[in-house]
């Protein structure tokens, strides 16, 4: 037997409607094109589906069983195409999320709280995209966006910026290299370096300042937390670099100092990788947006 969903429709159409005339008119079509419609469908069962002589018309125990079928099916059907019109209109999705940058989740969790609200139907999670590689899972579309400090040509995908920050020397301010003014690489030589547990090609203090001045601290001592790592230099456990929106409280502390790296400084770039084709959906252009706006509203504080 072949049952259709137009089926289903016209045997709850005739049921609530309680006759062929006002379900025709409800299905939107001729009364004799339902009634040859019911008519084939009774000849693929092999049964009676209404009772005729009945006014109004009602269905039979066969028919019965077929309404408690479409009034099973027909909304899980209805739901579904609600779902695909919102994700055709940009309304609901999935943002499945990898950050190349430890430090960014004190950082995106505001601005994920804020997209929640305005966004209720789309799909928001959070992988550590150093677990694994990140950049080939949104090109197989195992992610949707990437947070990343290092751009790359790939095809099918855009970094979009979101906004530039510094990384910071940070120590105990009874530390002997708080008094200079800026912090060259050498000055790391004698020292305890406190990290996120991530590896060195990840951490700008070795991408952009210690590496290319073949300068290796004394020891490294890798930390999952931002909180911890800070509690550890105020207690003189050793000294770190940070971006300079995640020490932004420290700079009213007396128990640390924040002092540039080089004496120019170090200024780094922070990226959403998308999908190109994704680029178009605006709850992906919100998402950007509520990140550039927390940006600034932490370098601001």
């Amino acid at each position: 037997m072949h049952i259709e969903f137009r089926h289903l429709r016209t045997i709850k159409a005739i049921h609530d409607c309680g006759g062929l005339a006002r379900a025709a008119d409800q299905l939107n079509i001729t009364q004799s094109a339902l009634s040859h419609q019911i008519k084939g469908l009774e000849d693929q069962a092999g049964v009676e589906l209404f009772v005729r002589r009945s006014k109004p018309m009602k269905l039979s125990a066969a028919g019965k069983r077929l309404l408690r079928l479409a009034e099973q099916i027909l909304p899980q059907v209805e739901a579904m195409q609600a779902e695909f019109t919102s994700l055709r209109d940009g309304e609901s999705g999935r943002m499945h999320i990898a950050i190349e940058c430890h430090a960014c989740f004190e950082w995106l969790f505001p601005v994920l709280e804020a997209f929640r609200k305005s966004w209720p139907d789309v799909d928001v999670d959070i992988r550590p995209g150093l677990a694994f590689d990140a950049l080939p899972a949104l090109q197989k579309e195992e992610v949707d966006l990437v947070v990343s400090s290092d751009p790359e040509k790939l095809p099918g995908v855009e970094f979009v910026e979101l906004f530039d920050y510094n990384p910071v020397f940070v120590a105990a301010a009874s530390h002997p290299l708080a008094a200079k003014p800026w912090i060259a690489a050498e000055d790391f030589r004698g020292e305890t370096l406190i990290t996120y547990p991530v590896e060195r090609g990840r951490l700008d203090v070795f991408s952009q300042l210690l590496i290319p001045a073949k300068v290796e601290p004394a020891a490294i001592r890798q930390v999952e937390l931002t909180a911890v790592i800070l509690l550890l230099v105020a207690s003189n456990r050793g000294v770190s670099v940070l971006p300079d929106w995640v020490v932004r409280e420290v700079k009213y502390s007396s128990d640390y100092v924040t002092r540039p790296l080089t004496e120019a400084g170090i200024t780094r770039r922070l990226y959403a990788a998308v999908r190109s084709d994704d680029l178009d959906k605006p709850f992906v252009r919100e998402l950007v947006e509520l990140a550039r706006t927390e940006a600034r509203r932490l370098q601001t504080r």
